[in-house]
């Protein structure tokens, strides 16, 4: 299934990553789509990445920004977490793929045991970089809390005094269990998705679905391999 289409169409394709493990777990599937870095990404400086396709270029960036890249055109594809696409919103993207990696699920958390309830009227205060998401799921329930956004190191804020409880993501448990916390509540499962530009998917639908359709068949021949 080529890649390369007819049209008056810029023909490069950028597709937009993060360095880690979304990275390492799209590498296998892009290679069943016949793409591959000539690059190597532990050593490389650069931002935008070449291929063995030189109509595909793979433009590195932070995990939060790839939506944004995506919705501006700045990239026509890339691959990011459900939790990043929910807080960004999903404007001027599709969501054509689910590929199944970079698994784990967004909890609610607390000290082991907890049932604090908020005292006179009060409003449970929760700590997370998950705003949006956290403010749906607390509304869905009809619940008022206080959000405090932050950055990193979540599992700080119940043992300060800062929150009740946090928001955050959680894979194997073991860093809320080594500060004295657990899972209290489960929001949703997340893995990491294959978004679009809009506009790419129109202009550039010749190039774009083949590569769409092999990742596909990558996708669904892990999930066979590991039934």
């Amino acid at each position: 299934m080529p890649l390369n289409g007819e049209g008056g169409e810029r023909s490069e394709l950028r597709l937009a990553l993060s360095k880690g493990r979304i990275f390492d777990d799209t590498l296998p599937l892009l290679a069943h789509a016949g793409i591959y870095p000539l690059d190597d990404i532990d050593k490389s400086r650069k931002l935008i990445l070449d291929t063995n396709l030189p109509e595909v270029k793979l433009v590195i960036i932070r995990a939060t920004d790839v939506p944004t890249y995506v919705e501006y055109g700045a990239a026509d594809l890339g691959v990011a977490g459900k939790d990043v696409l929910l807080e960004h919103g999903g404007e001027g993207l599709y969501e054509p793929l689910d590929l199944q990696i970079a698994r784990c699920r967004l909890m609610v958390a607390g000290r082991k045991g907890d049932k604090t309830t908020p005292l006179n009227g009060g409003r449970l205060k929760i700590a997370t970089k998950f705003v949006n998401s956290t403010r749906h799921y607390y509304a869905s329930r009809r619940q008022q809390v206080e959000i405090i956004k932050l950055y990193g190191s979540m599992e700080l804020a119940p043992l300060v005094g800062l929150a009740d409880r946090i928001v955050d993501l959680v894979e194997s448990g073991n860093t809320l269990k080594a500060n004295g916390l657990e899972p209290l509540e489960h929001i949703m499962d997340i893995s990491a998705r294959l978004v679009v530009n809009k506009a790419s998917m129109k202009m550039k639908h010749q190039k774009i679905r083949p590569l769409i359709a092999r990742i596909a068949e990558a996708v669904a021949l892990k999930q066979e391999q590991q039934r």
